[in-house]
């Protein structure tokens, strides 16, 4: 996929994300999530650190080929293991902790998607990274990924505060598409969702019931597992 494409959508996403969580009070940043053991502001916090692995990659030499896609990235392997998992909660708390306050977070979170989006636009179409995981990709590709990342937890957050999801069009149509693969999107507008409505469903944050899981096997549809 087009590398500014997917950045675009990286860009809209992450800035409504940022704007969604301005100004939160200090009660709504502890609020629960559905991604336990992570609060509002331990969630954000995850999701400033996975975009903070980009300088590193860009600064390093790029492999020779990319040999894993967006897809392929979700395989399950060790990246989801226990151990990583839990690596991964720490990661997100530590960072949320080191912000004297919501605010601060919530800065540091604008302020490091907006460097890597400087980065990004500077590198060519065909640039390849490695992934912290070993994974050679395409950064279009990788980018795919954390916007996903700022998608699917922008729902979660929306979700914990009680508000209506910012989800924007670019960033919902390429998770999608993601999801499903070019194959299987017209036989998924059938359902009649709409985008968080569909990424809440495909992604196990709310269920299907009866006659939505007997329509979603009707159609044929089957969608990616992320982890």
């Amino acid at each position: 996929m087009d590398q500014n494409h997917v950045l675009e959508a990286f860009r809209l996403e992450a800035r409504e994300f940022t704007k969604a969580v301005s100004g939160l009070s200090e009660t709504e940043w502890d609020r629960p999530t559905r991604c336990e053991p992570w609060s509002v502001r331990e969630l954000l916090g995850h999701v400033r650190v996975v975009i903070a692995w980009l300088p590193q990659m860009l600064d390093s030499p790029a492999p020779d080929s990319a040999e894993v896609t967006a897809v392929g990235y979700y395989r399950p392997d060790d990246r989801f293991s226990p151990q990583t998992n839990a690596a991964r909660v720490d990661l997100a708390r530590n960072h949320a902790a080191e912000c004297a306050n919501g605010a601060t977070l919530a800065d540091d979170f604008a302020a490091t998607w907006q460097r890597v989006d400087r980065l990004c636009r500077d590198q060519a179409e065909n640039r390849v990274v490695r992934t912290r995981h070993g994974d050679a990709m395409l950064l279009s590709e990788f980018l795919i990924t954390r916007v996903v990342e700022v998608a699917v937890h922008g729902l979660d957050v929306a979700d914990a505060l009680g508000r209506e999801p910012w989800l924007t069009t670019e960033a919902g149509l390429l998770v999608r598409q993601l999801l499903l693969g070019p194959g299987q999107l017209d036989a998924a507008r059938e359902l009649g969702w709409d985008e968080p409505t569909f990424l809440r469903k495909a992604t196990g944050r709310a269920a299907l019931d009866a006659t939505e899981s007997a329509r979603v096997e009707r159609l044929g549809i089957q969608w990616l597992t992320l982890g």
